[in-house]
């Protein structure tokens, strides 16, 4: 599947209406999200204002030719990734180098032939796919280093007898920076936070953080049952440290807060108390 989420969305770009119309209905029997512009300058305000996956783009247009537009789209940090296929009346090798040195991705010489374009199509989106998927397991094994890397610098603390007023201190030092992280790096600010979220939101980052949690929302009494089988810090050293699971808890409890401060966080089960599993209360009152 090339994109599991949604259709993959595509821009044409011609300046000849009839030549957009003829690609469209070449690809109209597959699941994509067609978008279209007659200009350079149109390809560049919709390449703004959308987020592409790849661009199908004709050389011969006025103003602005497909090889500028081209050089714009792979001069971009944020645009350079998308694939852009062009479509040409020109045949000439020297108009390939050009093409190339514009960061061109593939050619397809006019007239188009229908089996071709789709195949082309086909094999660029799933270039896409997988370079985005790289994308995403980089950033979720980068979001697991730094919270590892903050707690490997802590737990040494929390392995030594220490009162219960510091170990109080250290949790909410703990909690902070996590928060913090998961703010810089997760944007947990920009997420729509509301109770029919909220349990599933928690689950999430303790996936993203290592570990395997579940959330269920029990809709009747108004609360989520969430549920963990492996923990995210540090492994076998949760089930010597209680306090971790506590760190979970206070986690749970800010992101609730976010939603409505009559939520309330409570520890069922933890792995640190030797059960099989955590599970967590999330309910009002």
């Amino acid at each position: 599947m090339l994109n599991e989420k949604s259709k993959p969305k595509i821009l044409i770009v011609d300046d000849i209406p009839e030549n957009v119309e003829l690609i469209e209905a070449y690809l109209s029997l597959e699941p994509y999200d067609i978008i279209t512009a007659h200009s350079g300058k149109e390809a560049i305000l919709k390449l703004k204002e959308e987020k592409l996956d790849i661009i199908l783009l004709d050389v011969m247009m006025p103003e602005m030719s497909g090889y500028d537009v081209c050089k714009l789209v792979k001069n971009d940090p944020e645009t350079q990734f998308i694939p852009v296929l062009m479509l040409t009346a020109l045949s000439e090798f020297e108009d390939r180098i050009k093409g190339i040195e514009a960061g061109a991705d593939d050619f397809l010489t006019k007239p188009i032939n229908r089996l071709e374009l789709k195949i082309r199509v086909k094999s660029l989106l799933r270039v896409k796919w997988m370079h985005d998927r790289l994308m995403a397991d980089r950033d979720s094994l980068e979001i697991k280093n730094r919270i590892q890397n903050i707690l490997t610098g802590i737990i040494p603390t929390l392995l030594q007898s220490i009162s219960n007023d510091e170990k109080k201190i250290i949790i909410n030092q703990m909690t902070g920076m996590v928060e913090k992280t998961l703010l810089d790096i997760y944007h947990l600010e920009n997420r729509k936070m509301d109770f029919a979220y909220a349990g599933k939101i928690c689950a999430e980052i303790m996936n993203h953080l290592g570990g395997d949690f579940s959330s269920v929302m029990v809709e009747k009494e108004k609360s989520w049952i969430i549920r963990g089988t492996k923990c995210p810090w540090k492994g076998e050293e949760a089930r010597k440290n209680p306090i971790l699971c506590t760190l979970t808890r206070k986690i749970f409890s800010n992101i609730t807060l976010k939603v409505d401060s009559d939520f309330s966080v409570e520890a069922l089960k933890t792995i640190g108390n030797r059960n099989d599993c955590c599970e967590f209360l999330i309910k009002t009152g």
